[in-house]
Protein backbone atom coordinates (compact mmCIF):
# COMPACT_ATOMS: atom_id res chain seq x y z
CA UNK A 1 0.00 0.00 0.00
CA UNK A 2 1.31 3.35 -0.64
CA UNK A 3 -0.39 6.51 -0.22
CA UNK A 4 -0.97 8.26 -3.52
CA UNK A 5 -0.64 12.24 -4.60
CA UNK A 6 -3.38 14.17 -4.90
CA UNK A 7 -4.49 15.67 -8.32
CA UNK A 8 -5.51 19.09 -7.36
CA UNK A 9 -7.63 21.70 -8.94
CA UNK A 10 -6.38 22.14 -12.29
CA UNK A 11 -5.12 19.51 -13.16
CA UNK A 12 -6.74 18.13 -16.28
CA UNK A 13 -7.26 14.12 -15.03
CA UNK A 14 -10.20 15.90 -12.98
CA UNK A 15 -12.07 17.28 -15.69
CA UNK A 16 -12.71 14.35 -17.97
CA UNK A 17 -14.89 11.76 -17.82
CA UNK A 18 -13.59 8.65 -16.73
CA UNK A 19 -14.18 5.37 -18.49
CA UNK A 20 -16.11 2.25 -16.90
CA UNK A 21 -14.29 -1.00 -16.12
CA UNK A 22 -14.30 -4.75 -17.31
CA UNK A 23 -15.19 -7.29 -14.13
CA UNK A 24 -11.74 -8.48 -15.20
CA UNK A 25 -10.19 -5.31 -14.45
CA UNK A 26 -11.69 -4.81 -11.07
CA UNK A 27 -10.68 -8.70 -10.21
CA UNK A 28 -7.31 -7.72 -11.22
CA UNK A 29 -4.30 -7.59 -8.76
CA UNK A 30 -3.45 -4.21 -9.75
CA UNK A 31 -6.68 -2.50 -9.53
CA UNK A 32 -6.98 -4.53 -5.95
CA UNK A 33 -3.67 -2.42 -5.33
CA UNK A 34 -4.94 0.40 -6.41
CA UNK A 35 -7.87 0.40 -4.09
CA UNK A 36 -5.57 0.05 -1.15
CA UNK A 37 -3.78 2.86 -2.05
CA UNK A 38 -6.93 4.77 -2.56
CA UNK A 39 -8.15 3.85 0.76
CA UNK A 40 -4.74 4.26 2.21
CA UNK A 41 -4.76 7.87 0.79
CA UNK A 42 -8.25 8.99 1.71
CA UNK A 43 -7.34 7.69 5.37
CA UNK A 44 -4.12 9.74 5.36
CA UNK A 45 -6.01 13.17 4.29
CA UNK A 46 -8.92 12.88 6.48
CA UNK A 47 -11.72 12.43 3.86
CA UNK A 48 -14.51 10.47 4.03
CA UNK A 49 -14.52 9.68 0.11
CA UNK A 50 -11.53 9.61 -2.71
CA UNK A 51 -12.49 9.28 -5.87
CA UNK A 52 -9.86 7.47 -8.89
CA UNK A 53 -9.36 10.65 -10.93
CA UNK A 54 -8.26 12.43 -7.63
CA UNK A 55 -5.27 9.87 -7.86
CA UNK A 56 -4.37 10.33 -11.35
CA UNK A 57 -6.48 7.23 -12.72
CA UNK A 58 -9.33 8.52 -15.22
CA UNK A 59 -11.02 5.72 -14.18
CA UNK A 60 -14.49 4.77 -12.31
CA UNK A 61 -13.55 3.73 -9.10
CA UNK A 62 -14.69 5.63 -5.82
CA UNK A 63 -14.09 4.39 -2.14
CA UNK A 64 -16.31 5.56 0.30
CA UNK A 65 -15.93 5.43 4.36
CA UNK A 66 -17.42 7.56 7.17
CA UNK A 67 -17.60 6.25 10.47
CA UNK A 68 -18.75 8.45 12.97
CA UNK A 69 -17.41 12.36 13.38
CA UNK A 70 -14.62 13.32 11.42
CA UNK A 71 -12.16 16.80 12.10
CA UNK A 72 -13.00 17.93 8.17
CA UNK A 73 -16.55 17.88 9.23
CA UNK A 74 -19.31 17.70 11.61
CA UNK A 75 -21.57 15.59 10.74
CA UNK A 76 -22.28 12.24 12.14
CA UNK A 77 -22.57 9.64 9.46
CA UNK A 78 -22.20 5.54 9.23
CA UNK A 79 -20.92 4.13 6.05
CA UNK A 80 -18.53 1.29 6.66
CA UNK A 81 -15.91 1.70 3.66
CA UNK A 82 -17.59 0.78 0.70
CA UNK A 83 -15.46 0.10 -3.03
CA UNK A 84 -17.57 1.29 -5.91
CA UNK A 85 -16.80 0.66 -9.53
CA UNK A 86 -18.93 1.72 -12.36
CA UNK A 87 -21.54 3.78 -10.47
CA UNK A 88 -24.99 5.00 -11.72
CA UNK A 89 -26.59 7.29 -9.56
CA UNK A 90 -30.41 7.80 -9.12
CA UNK A 91 -32.30 10.61 -7.74
CA UNK A 92 -34.99 9.45 -5.41
CA UNK A 93 -35.71 12.63 -3.80
CA UNK A 94 -35.05 16.00 -5.47
CA UNK A 95 -35.65 18.77 -3.04
CA UNK A 96 -32.15 20.05 -2.20
CA UNK A 97 -30.73 19.63 0.59
CA UNK A 98 -27.38 21.58 1.06
CA UNK A 99 -23.80 21.64 3.25
CA UNK A 100 -20.64 23.57 3.13
CA UNK A 101 -18.04 20.98 0.75
CA UNK A 102 -14.83 20.36 1.05
CA UNK A 103 -12.00 18.76 -1.06
CA UNK A 104 -9.07 16.87 -1.37
CA UNK A 105 -8.42 18.41 -4.74
CA UNK A 106 -9.67 21.54 -3.61
CA UNK A 107 -7.68 21.94 -0.45
CA UNK A 108 -8.24 25.00 1.49
CA UNK A 109 -11.96 25.91 0.51
CA UNK A 110 -15.24 25.40 1.51
CA UNK A 111 -18.35 25.99 -0.70
CA UNK A 112 -22.20 25.87 -0.43
CA UNK A 113 -23.68 23.25 -2.54
CA UNK A 114 -27.48 22.06 -2.70
CA UNK A 115 -27.60 18.40 -4.08
CA UNK A 116 -30.63 16.54 -4.27
CA UNK A 117 -31.40 14.98 -0.71
CA UNK A 118 -31.83 11.38 -1.53
CA UNK A 119 -30.56 9.06 -4.06
CA UNK A 120 -29.66 5.37 -4.98
CA UNK A 121 -26.06 4.10 -6.27
CA UNK A 122 -26.33 1.16 -8.52
CA UNK A 123 -22.63 -0.40 -8.79
CA UNK A 124 -19.89 -3.31 -8.98
CA UNK A 125 -18.11 -3.69 -5.89
CA UNK A 126 -14.68 -5.21 -5.41
CA UNK A 127 -15.73 -9.00 -6.11
CA UNK A 128 -17.73 -7.50 -9.30
CA UNK A 129 -20.66 -8.23 -7.35
CA UNK A 130 -23.80 -5.90 -8.52
CA UNK A 131 -24.73 -4.23 -5.50
CA UNK A 132 -27.17 -1.01 -4.79
CA UNK A 133 -27.05 0.97 -1.95
CA UNK A 134 -30.17 4.32 -1.25
CA UNK A 135 -28.23 7.13 0.95
CA UNK A 136 -29.92 10.73 2.22
CA UNK A 137 -28.86 14.16 3.37
CA UNK A 138 -25.32 14.41 4.10
CA UNK A 139 -24.43 10.86 2.90
CA UNK A 140 -26.07 11.40 -0.27
CA UNK A 141 -23.81 14.43 -0.39
CA UNK A 142 -20.83 12.53 0.38
CA UNK A 143 -21.60 10.30 -3.04
CA UNK A 144 -22.66 12.63 -5.36
CA UNK A 145 -19.63 14.64 -4.83
CA UNK A 146 -17.62 11.61 -5.33
CA UNK A 147 -19.20 10.33 -8.05
CA UNK A 148 -19.50 13.96 -9.51
CA UNK A 149 -15.63 13.40 -9.87
CA UNK A 150 -16.36 10.53 -12.05
CA UNK A 151 -17.70 12.91 -14.68
CA UNK A 152 -15.34 15.44 -14.98
CA UNK A 153 -16.97 17.95 -12.14
CA UNK A 154 -16.19 19.66 -9.46
CA UNK A 155 -17.64 20.87 -6.36
CA UNK A 156 -16.95 24.22 -7.44
CA UNK A 157 -18.89 24.14 -10.42
CA UNK A 158 -22.05 23.27 -8.27
CA UNK A 159 -21.59 26.81 -5.81
CA UNK A 160 -24.96 28.55 -6.78
CA UNK A 161 -23.71 31.60 -4.95
CA UNK A 162 -20.34 33.03 -4.71
CA UNK A 163 -20.93 34.69 -1.54
CA UNK A 164 -20.70 31.18 -0.32
CA UNK A 165 -17.31 29.94 -1.18
CA UNK A 166 -14.77 30.59 1.33
CA UNK A 167 -11.16 29.90 2.74
CA UNK A 168 -11.13 27.38 5.52
CA UNK A 169 -10.25 29.91 8.41
CA UNK A 170 -12.72 32.34 7.05
CA UNK A 171 -15.45 29.98 6.65
CA UNK A 172 -14.56 29.14 9.95
CA UNK A 173 -14.85 32.80 11.15
CA UNK A 174 -17.67 33.62 9.49
CA UNK A 175 -19.94 30.78 8.69
CA UNK A 176 -19.44 27.84 10.63
CA UNK A 177 -22.66 28.71 12.43
CA UNK A 178 -24.61 29.33 9.28
CA UNK A 179 -26.19 25.79 11.28
CA UNK A 180 -25.07 24.47 7.72
CA UNK A 181 -23.17 20.66 8.17
CA UNK A 182 -19.68 20.30 5.90
CA UNK A 183 -19.21 17.84 3.92
CA UNK A 184 -15.58 16.62 2.53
Amino acid sequence: MAIRKVARLGHPVLRQPCRALSTKEILSDEMSRLVSDMIETMHEYGGVGLAAPQVHEPIRLAVIECEGMNERYQVAAQQPLLVIFNAKITVLDAQAHGFWEGCLSVPGLRGYVDRPRKVRIDFLDAKAQRQSIEAEDFLATVFQHELDHLEGVLFVDKIADVKRFAFIEEFQRYHIDDDTPVAD
